[in-house]
């Protein structure tokens, strides 16, 4: 099976976001820009100069507590979502948590962007029953949910994945860390649409870069 990707772009500049999206866009089907990465004046401009691959990208604003970058308050945060949203990528990730504010949600469906409902939790995997639970509560906001734990055994890597007996079309979940790795890749044989990938250097614990991916890949042939 092809091994759908998504390259993590994670620049702190509109100039370098630009360059890594063509560079990442010749190998990858998808690419997500982390904004929260950008100083936050600097988004308006990434979003013109990027205006042409929005169609193949995930927008990303991670605020520090869900463990990105962006600085600023919710409320900005907020407001930044909503603009992100008008500029119509693949998707917008937006965080469970966030989901909750219904104006927010309102706002990104009249924009008719697809919404990426997303969770983390960046110390544990919790109970297989927990997260079957947290599947539920997040597809009353959208089909397309995200959920990411973190590994400290094969048997959490177990639990994430089993996620994928009980769902429909949609859900992109995996395990962080070294014990989570593998389940980057199997996600894609359990019905996952993509799976997130690095250029090289790895936005988060586990990731595999595009390169090795592509090589996995090509021992499949």
């Amino acid at each position: 099976m092809p091994y759908k990707t998504c390259v993590s772009i994670a620049e702190t500049t509109p100039a370098k976001v630009l360059s890594t999206l063509k560079t990442a866009l010749k190998k990858s089907d998808y690419a997500e820009i982390r904004f929260d990465f950008l100083m936050p004046k600097e988004i308006p401009k990434t979003l013109q100069i990027t205006k042409k691959y929005h169609k193949r990208c995930v927008f990303t604003l991670r605020p520090i507590t869900q463990g990105g970058k962006f600085p600023g308050t919710e409320k900005e945060r907020l407001s930044i979502l909503k603009l992100l949203s008008e500029y119509n990528p693949f998707f917008i990730d937006v965080e469970f948590s966030a989901s909750k504010n219904n104006d927010l949600i309102r706002y990104i469906k009249k924009t008719k962007t697809e919404i990426l409902v997303s969770w983390h939790d960046f110390t544990k995997t919790p109970t297989a029953a927990m997260l079957y639970q947290k599947h539920q509560q997040m597809k009353k906001v959208s089909n397309n949910v995200k959920i990411v734990t973190t590994a400290k055994s094969t048997k959490d890597t177990a639990v994430v994945l089993s996620l994928y007996k009980k769902q429909g079309n949609g859900l992109i979940a995996f395990a962080m860390g070294d014990f989570g790795r593998i389940s980057r890749i199997l996600c894609l044989h359990l019905g996952a649409p993509y799976t997130y990938v690095s250029l090289g250097k790895p936005v988060a614990p586990g990731q595999f870069s595009l390169d090795e991916i592509k090589s996995l890949q090509n021992l499949q042939r």
